[in-house]
């Protein structure tokens, strides 16, 4: 009973005991309470209590009773980092019992074979285990043989034999009881899953199990660790740490497994040392490394090793002795049979490659290469790493750019089967360093336009394409009700001075992490992307006069790829690292100019955006032409209020994530209907003053009569094309706005609304987010006037606020189609995190996957009262068939010239190219 009902079986124990039972029957009860404090408990007390259960064995004259209670403290000896008395009571353990007893002894002997990472001894044991138990028919003892037995194949990287025992492990659970062994088989799956590479199965897995041992109150540390090495392979490096020493604190706290401890150390300094975080990855691994060697546990002291020599590259400490540690780790880690070692040999060659030492580094890159045919696929990326290395160390760009093509061709395929976004966009990060060798190949040898190529083939990779739509979960949509439920209560306790009580904050942060769970768990339905950028398509949807300019980052340096008039130019400019902190100071400029009496700040601030001019564009700003603009920044350029710079401050820009992010909403055609919601939330300071003039507007029009559309005057392009829409016959196939040819029976520009009927207006009480998304759905034009709120530790629960509560970048993901043209004009609602290898999450990148084509939303918070005259200037523009870049540029400068209404104006983007 002690793993199907711990606690039950904990109280009978102690119950027996009180009633003075015999040698026998108390050996029973010590060994029961033994194993209870060994694993949920204090090591120290299960010691005393199996100590006391060998010696009643001992006096009750049962050598069976006495070899089981052996084989159960050798285990609790192991995990308190005492192998060699460990191993020893196993010998006693196995010379004392026989037929089933010693089958049971040897299994458990096996799981501290296990423990110690000496698999062959592990498999030889469990080989002798099996057929004397299946003979007894010890269904349960079985069963647990045969998930270890799988255990250690995955361990060693066989795959397809763990599957095998994992199925016949869990046809013998359900004949059982054993409820806690159900739940170790449903996580053993999920480990299974992990190692076969389908991380949303791992992750639903484990949290399945977690959901098992919770109903049985049992702590879950092993748990931990292979969820932990899941968040890591989703590139959720900075969780599993929290997670990990959050464990380590509670472990610690009961006295629990050294093993364990030791276990946990070398998951958070996997983890601190992909979060970016080296000093605490030294600090964790040192004291792992410690451990491991005291418990002799050599398996996972290389290990440890490993992620120590790791650490120490990151700090900058290179030198021939690391070099020969990470050799010697490389060796030790292959002769295990260790999925690990080819990372041990990468890191070998990289670091004698920095060294200057090529002959050596590419000894070392050679064996790490092995890994790229075969293997899940971040051990193949490895491979194609090391490949990529060697031929830059040959001086063979095209080598180099071969390896990374094949590299990150595998990294797009393991992306692909992600279906959430978060998911996709972090999982970047383990591209980034083929990337960065790619862009360094091309710079040199293949001039600017294969390094375009290159700055598109790892950027913004997520809006490639829609994510999977969340299913019709039942839990998932309870969760999500009751989350903004208590976001609207929270946030009314707020607006009345309050603070929300500890125990509401508590559960919504609880539903966040289930709906953050459950979406996480989506499979991707899209096999890899093909549909591969391509530089002479875009500078034909260029054309003469509209310039792209995309900005790459090489070695901490940005250069300009200025696209236009048919060829790529590169420019050099400043450095990253003062970029960014420019953009900083431009951002905290504009927050205090949308207030009145900081006019005198105004200078400082245009002063500024001149000088992030020179720091982003350089000598490219001369060569921009007359015509619109499309910028194209890194992510972490994301914060730039680009119309705040002199050469862009008149003109008509727009931004984009990624070029090829911009071609695909150029061909995003309009919805039919033409269709207009106009959305206001509560709590405006201005009320949402601009709603009622906008539904009058649109209501009170009529689309024109006949088969023509608007004429507009030269120099009104749709969109960044430049290209104006010459009135012709209803029904012609005319490329209009962004080449899109006009809906069917009606010519009229794309930029101009079908407004029959009239706009859909949503306020007060209508204004509920299941309504408000049923209209969105498929809308052509949205305007959501409502409080936007950006959360920095979790982008996809950023949210405009709503009747009923917050309306989150998760709901957006259940539209089948976003509404083609979004605005969004209050603050903070253009804001992301820059996550993966260059990849953002925020409600703007949400929506472009998903049919919009163009959005005006804003970086920085804005003055209410100046936004109102901005948005009604902007419609005014829509109205009159521009794009939403064209008539942002119109309203800008249709405003007064005072601070605050500047400093708005610079504040707003126009993003996409509708």
């Amino acid at each position: 009973m002690v793993f199907a009902a711990p606690g039950e079986a904990l109280a009978r124990a102690e119950e027996l005991l009180a009633a003075d039972p015999s040698p026998l029957h108390a050996s029973v009860a010590h060994q029961v309470i033994g194993i209870w404090q060994r694993d949920f408990g204090d090591t120290r007390r299960a010691l005393a209590h199996l100590r006391r259960a060998r010696d009643l064995a001992a006096r009750a004259d049962s050598a069976e009773r006495e070899a089981d209670v052996l084989a159960t403290l050798g285990v609790a000896l192991v995990h308190a980092g005492r192998t060699r008395a460990g191993l020893a009571a196993f010998e006693q353990g196995v010379a004392r019992g026989s037929g089933h007893t010693r089958a049971r002894v040897l299994y458990r002997r096996a799981y501290v074979w296990w423990v110690l990472g000496r698999h062959g001894e592990a498999l030889e044991d469990v080989r002798r285990a099996i057929p004397v138990l299946r003979q007894a028919d010890d269904v349960i003892w079985t069963a647990r043989a045969l998930t270890l037995r799988a255990t250690v194949h995955l361990a060693q990287g066989s795959v397809e034999r763990a599957d095998a025992d994992f199925t016949a492990a869990e046809a013998l659970w359900d004949t059982t009881g054993q409820e806690h062994d159900k739940a170790d088989a449903v996580e053993s799956r999920g480990l299974a899953a992990f190692r076969s590479g389908d991380v949303p199965a791992a992750l639903r897995l484990l949290d399945e199990a977690e959901e098992r041992y919770a109903k049985l109150g049992t702590p879950t540390f092993m748990l931990t660790i292979r969820r932990c090495e899941v968040l890591m392979a989703a590139g959720l490096a900075t969780e599993a740490l929290a997670e990990a020493d959050g464990a380590i604190a509670v472990l610690e706290g009961i006295g629990g497994q050294s093993t364990r401890r030791a276990e946990l150390l070398l998951v958070a300094a996997r983890a601190a040392r992909l979060a970016g975080e080296p000093q605490t990855s030294l600090a964790r691994a040192a004291v792992a490394v410690r451990l491991f060697a005291g418990q002799r546990r050599t398996w996972y002291e290389t290990h440890a090793r490993l992620v120590l020599i790791e650490a120490r590259a990151a700090t900058g400490r290179g030198s021939g002795r690391l070099v020969a540690d990470a050799a010697t780790v490389a060796e030790r880690l292959a002769a295990f049979g260790a999925p690990a070692a080819p990372e041990a040999s990468l890191l070998a060659g990289r670091i004698a490659l920095d060294l200057g030492w090529t002959a050596d580094a590419e000894r070392h890159l050679a064996v790490a290469a092995r890994s790229r045919h075969s293997g899940p696929p971040l051990a193949r990326m490895t491979g194609w790493a090391a490949q990529a290395l060697r031929a830059r160390a040959a001086g063979s760009a095209r080598g180099v750019l071969e390896a990374c093509r094949r590299g990150l061709d595998v990294l797009d395929d393991h992306r692909m089967t992600l279906g959430a976004s978060e998911l996709r966009a972090r999982a970047t990060a383990q591209g980034a360093e083929l990337a960065a060798l790619a862009q360094r190949a091309s710079l040199v040898s293949g001039g600017p336009r294969r390094l375009l190529v290159w700055s598109e083939r790892w950027r913004a990779t997520v809006l490639s394409a829609p994510p999977t739509r969340p299913p019709a979960d039942p839990v998932l949509l309870t969760a999500m009700t009751a989350f903004r439920e208590l976001a609207a209560r929270a946030e009314e306790t707020r607006s009345d001075g309050g603070r929300p009580a500890p125990a509401l904050e508590r559960e919504q942060r609880r539903l966040e992490r289930e709906i953050r769970s459950r979406t996480l768990h989506m499979r991707g339905e899209a096999p890899g992307d093909g549909d591969r950028f391509d530089v002479g398509r875009l500078l034909r949807r260029l054309g003469d006069e509209v310039r792209l300019v995309e900005l790459a980052v090489l070695d901490g340096r940005v250069h300009v790829l200025l696209c236009g008039q048919g060829r790529v130019r590169r420019f050099e400019a400043g450095l990253l690292a003062e970029a960014e902190a420019e953009a900083e100071h431009v951002q905290a400029g504009l927050r205090r100019l949308a207030h009145p009496g900081a006019e005198a700040r105004l200078p400082l601030v245009e002063a500024a955006g001149a000088r992030l001019q020179h720091l982003l564009l350089g000598p490219a700003a001369a060569h921009l032409g007359s015509g619109p603009v499309v910028v194209v920044p890194p992510g972490r350029l994301h914060r730039v209020p680009w119309a705040l710079l002199p050469a862009l401050r008149e003109r008509v820009l727009s931004v984009s994530p990624s070029a090829g992010s911009w071609l695909r909403a150029r061909d995003t055609a309009p919805p039919p209907g033409g269709r207009q919601v106009l959305v206001r939330g509560p709590g405006l300071a201005s009320g949402g003053a601009e709603i009622p003039e906008l539904a009058e507007r649109y209501g009170a029009a009529r689309a024109p009569e006949g088969g023509t559309a608007r004429h507009r005057p030269p120099g009104h392009g749709y969109g960044p094309g430049g290209s104006s829409l010459e009135a012709r016959p209803s029904g012609t196939e005319a490329e209009g706005a962004g080449g899109r040819p006009p809906r069917e029976g009606a010519a009229r520009s794309p930029g101009v609304p079908d407004r029959r009927g009239g706009p859909t207006v949503l306020e007060g009480d209508e204004a509920r987010v299941p309504r408000v998304l049923r209209e969105l759905d498929g809308a052509a034009l949205a305007h959501i006037a409502a409080h936007g709120t950006f959360r920095a530790d979790s982008p996809l629960f950023s949210s405009l606020r709503m009747a009923d509560g917050p309306l989150i970048v998760h709901d957006f993901e259940r539209l089948d189609r976003s509404p083609y043209r979004i605005i969004l004009p209050c603050c903070d609602t253009a804001r992301f995190a820059s996550v993966g290898a260059d990849e953002l999450l925020g409600l703007v990148t949400a929506l472009l996957p998903l049919g919009t084509a163009g959005v005006v939303a804003c970086t920085a918070p804005v003055s209410d009262a100046a936004v109102v005259p901005l948005m009604l200037a902007l419609h005014k523009g829509l109205d009159a068939g521009l794009s939403l870049a064209e008539a942002l540029r119109d309203a800008r400068a249709s405003l007064p010239g005072d601070a605050v209404h500047q400093a708005t104006g610079w504040a707003f983007t126009a993003f996409g190219a509708a």
